[in-house]
């Protein structure tokens, strides 16, 4: 079994991790005009590489292969797998953070030419077809007539995923550290009266917080952070006995039931349809 440390993801900004790349983002790709629809390009990732904060003036869906990126959009995270895409709206600050040895896809629509657009950050179902006219999109040489035919049908196949996973940070400085402290480590399991005691802010307190602050409990919420870093584990080639391990889950099927009520499938079915984009 291969240990797999976890990121830390500050509450706002990204943490700098070593042997990491950093890099600024372009505003648009290369050979984009002000006539443009969709414009898509392709990035080979050989190491951890992440981006600082910006945003866009074109909506931006943004997908990889054979790993994962994760994206932090104004208080919240997303990790998307292979098989999965992010839509991103037009002018929205995001950061993101990808695994090393994928490759990344981006596809920027100009918002006065989309005709199918999500107001808030989506995930994507990449379907085979849809993956295809994107790849295909990357084409500069492809005729203004070729190019509109493609265009047209991305925007009848462009659907959201059935599971919407996204993880609420806290902004209530009672429970930020806490937030901290289990992005760090998923596999922390103390038990809520422990963070009572150690933070001096009552467990009705710290419940009622996490209620308020991200719509979910404090339990289900450490149950979403152990999700988000199981798709990590998984893409990264990990087992399912191990990834339970990793997390501290006692037994495989409790890891297995968790991941199922927020993804709506078992780890296992997860991993093999991922692999077979």
């Amino acid at each position: 079994m291969t240990h797999i440390p976890a990121p830390v993801i500050g509450l706002g900004t990204w943490s700098r991790e070593p042997d990491t790349s950093l890099v600024r983002a372009t505003e648009l790709p290369l050979g984009a005009t002000s006539s443009f629809v969709i414009l898509s390009e392709a990035h080979d990732i050989e190491v951890s590489t992440e981006w600082e904060p910006h945003s866009h003036s074109a909506h931006e869906l943004l997908w990889a292969q054979e790993g994962t990126l994760t994206a932090q959009i104004e208080g919240q995270i997303f990790t998307v797998s292979e098989g999965y895409g992010l839509w991103i709206p037009a002018k929205m600050l995001h950061g993101g953070r990808l695994t090393a040895h994928i490759k990344l896809y981006s596809a920027f629509f100009a918002p006065e030419r989309t005709t199918t657009e999500f107001r808030v950050p989506t995930v994507i179902r990449m379907e085979p077809l849809l993956e295809s006219l994107l790849i295909h999109l990357s084409r500069r040489e492809l005729s203004q007539e070729a190019r509109a035919r493609a265009e047209a049908v991305v925007f009848d196949v462009l659907k959201p995923s059935a599971h919407q996973v996204a993880l609420h940070l806290p902004d209530d400085p009672r429970i930020s550290g806490i937030a901290n402290q289990l992005l760090a480590n998923p596999a922390d399991n103390r038990p809520l009266e422990q963070w009572a005691v150690e933070t001096g802010v009552s467990a009705r307190t710290i419940t009622r917080a996490y209620r308020e602050a991200t719509g979910l409990s404090f339990a289900q919420w450490r149950q979403a952070v152990k999700v988000h870093r199981a798709l990590e584990l998984l893409a990264a080639g990990e087992g399912v006995q191990d990834v339970a391990d990793l997390l501290g889950y006692a037994q495989p099927s409790t890891f297995i039931d968790a991941f199922r009520r927020i993804m709506g499938s078992t780890p296992g079915a997860f991993t093999m349809v991922s692999s077979k984009k």
